[in-house]
């Protein structure tokens, strides 16, 4: 159980940096340094579909790991 959770753990985590690098293909360095004129704007199509699966992803590996150590330490006690 251990052993695949550590593989789930890695996929998620690929997937989460992708997801990231998706993101910020776009902006440059000028994005970095708020270069950009128009700052408040709604996200809308795919980049909306990034954000939220960016952030369903970061929470899917929180659990995970904290799954993972409930069960390391649960083996060791």
């Amino acid at each position: 159980m251990i052993k695949a959770l550590t593989w789930v753990e890695l996929i998620i985590s690929i997937m989460l940096i992708a997801s990231i690098m998706l993101q910020h293909r776009g902006t440059g360095l000028g994005g970095a340094f708020a270069g950009e004129a128009n700052v408040y704007r709604s996200k809308r199509g795919i980049e909306k579909f990034l954000f939220n699966s960016t952030i369903a992803l970061a929470v899917l590996l929180v659990a995970a790991v904290i799954l993972h150590l409930y069960l390391k330490l649960k083996a060791v006690a």
